[in-house]
């Protein structure tokens, strides 16, 4: 790790609040909070089998991924209109830059929605219309991911890509996500080669609920530049290693970990494991409407939990750049102004 200032630990928290950081691990859909699914259902005529926002919200009670995806795509049916899309990506933007996120790479589910006869146009539109506002408005640079849902056919990700190939300047790569057990990445191999040869980034959730093995098939196979999720890598040394060597990213959701039951208790998350293994670690949200958090609420309780220092705050927002898809002179300024709060704050 970096030389950093010494901080005091009572300062942490605000160090953690302030520092500028980037989220390369959120669902757009997963942003979709009780109030904003009541108010679209409304103003579209979907009807939704909750009463309130509280009988919703008191829904949220997950023991593990399938679970929460049920009710995940349940809650993404309200969403219509290109300005559906369009307000879910704001409210979530808007929540980033409070949280000091100066760059999201947002993922989304176009075959949750194309199922129900929404456009593909319609529904990269209203996404990208809102980044484009966030970079305008907020100052916040965000891009979009577009992923394939893995429980589904590989020939129905081949229809997702090439019904998104007319609107390809809207977005910067695909991921891989849904139901993971059962789904090895390697039944997505042929749609992955030919997203490479479009020079789109590849990203894939392995190792969540999954095996090491997932990640392995994900890196050699799929050819990913990006490990979401990945803490079950610490039950291989091997993969360990070379996760360390090659700097490969993993997109670390903790509070989502928690949510799925992935780990019992935050205090037994194993970041700082991965982390003082070498791992280029990233702190992220997932689908914060479901799991309790937003970017800052994963860095207070996770620090809180674990014990992690502001030293390890520093590297987690570094590797947060660095493991972005931009370019080398912008995560520089993003360095700059992160030094800057830690010397701000020293003590």
């Amino acid at each position: 790790m970096a030389t950093i200032p010494a901080i005091a630990a009572d300062r942490v928290p605000e160090l953690l609040r302030r520092m500028p950081k980037a989220e390369l691990h959120i669902h757009i859909e997963g942003s979709l909070e009780p109030e904003l699914i009541f108010a679209m259902a409304r103003r579209n005529g979907v009807p939704i089998p909750y009463a309130s926002v509280d009988e919703l919200r008191r829904a949220y009670a997950f023991t593990n991924l399938q679970s929460f995806l049920d009710i995940y795509y349940a809650g993404a049916g309200v969403l219509v209109a290109e300005q559906d899309f369009f307000d879910m990506a704001w409210a979530y933007l808007e929540k980033a830059r409070a949280d000091n996120v100066v760059h999201a790479e947002i993922f989304f589910d176009p075959q949750t929605h194309t199922a129900r006869g929404v456009a593909m146009e319609t529904v990269i539109n209203g996404l990208h219309r809102a980044c484009e506002q966030a970079r305008e408005q907020l100052g916040v640079s965000a891009s979009l991911i577009l992923c394939f849902l893995r429980h589904l056919s590989e020939e129905e990700a081949f229809q997702a890509l090439e019904q998104a190939l007319p609107l390809r300047d809207k977005f910067i790569g695909v991921g891989l996500d849904s139901s993971e057990v059962g789904h090895p990445p390697e039944k997505f191999a042929r749609v992955f080669a030919r997203c490479g040869e479009l020079g789109l980034h590849r990203v894939a959730h392995a190792g969540e609920e999954g095996p090491p093995e997932y990640v392995w098939t994900a890196l050699d196979v799929l050819g990913v530049e990006r490990i979401d999720h990945g803490v079950q890598s610490a039950r291989d040394p091997q993969l360990m290693r070379r996760l360390a060597q090659e700097r490969v990213p993993l997109t670390v959701c903790p509070l989502s970990n928690l949510k799925l039951c992935v780990f019992p208790r935050l205090e037994d998350h194993n970041i700082r494991r991965l982390l003082e293994a070498g791992l280029a670690v990233t702190v992220n949200s997932d689908d914060p409407a479901y799991f309790g958090g937003y970017l800052n609420d994963n860095f207070l309780q996770t620090f809180e939990a674990t014990g992690l220092t502001a030293q390890h705050a520093w590297q987690l927002a570094n590797n947060s750049f660095e493991a972005s898809f931009v370019g080398a002179e912008q995560k520089r300024r993003w360095r700059d102004r992160l030094d800057e709060v830690f010397a701000s704050l020293q003590a």
